[in-house]
């Protein structure tokens, strides 16, 4: 069992950054991949960024590449979200996931845990 919290979500004006945590706790953190989604009012929950246990590996969707980065913390059990060069379409419910296994996963079937989300609105 994992248990995962998100926070950092907030308020932004467009080409601000912003940086969320998950904080993840029970089954050793190094042990399995971590992701983030996002899911925008009346729209499907889609998927943002993904690591492997060790933090070795990362991949994006097109819509953040190069402006969102991905890392992790396994001595504190974290993992992050740096956004930067927001946009009004970012706006949304962002939700941390923790993998069934060590790989990187990019479809929700891949995640077995999910936090309650954050929001992040970024005003144009």
């Amino acid at each position: 069992q994992v248990h995962v919290v998100e926070s950092g979500g907030g308020l932004v004006q467009a080409g601000d950054s912003l940086r969320l945590s998950c904080a993840a706790s029970g089954r050793t953190f190094s042990t399995y991949g971590m992701g983030w989604f996002r899911q925008a009012p009346g729209k499907e929950r889609e998927f943002v960024a993904t690591i492997n246990w060790s933090g070795g590996s990362t991949y994006y969707a097109d819509s953040v590449k190069g402006r969102f980065t991905i890392s992790r913390d396994n001595a504190k059990n974290t993992v992050y979200l740096q956004m930067n060069s927001l946009k009004p379409e970012d706006t949304a419910v962002y939700y941390c996931a923790a993998g069934l296994g060590r790989s990187m996963g990019i479809m929700k079937r891949d995640y077995a845990y999910w936090g309650q989300g954050t929001q992040v609105t970024v005003s144009s």
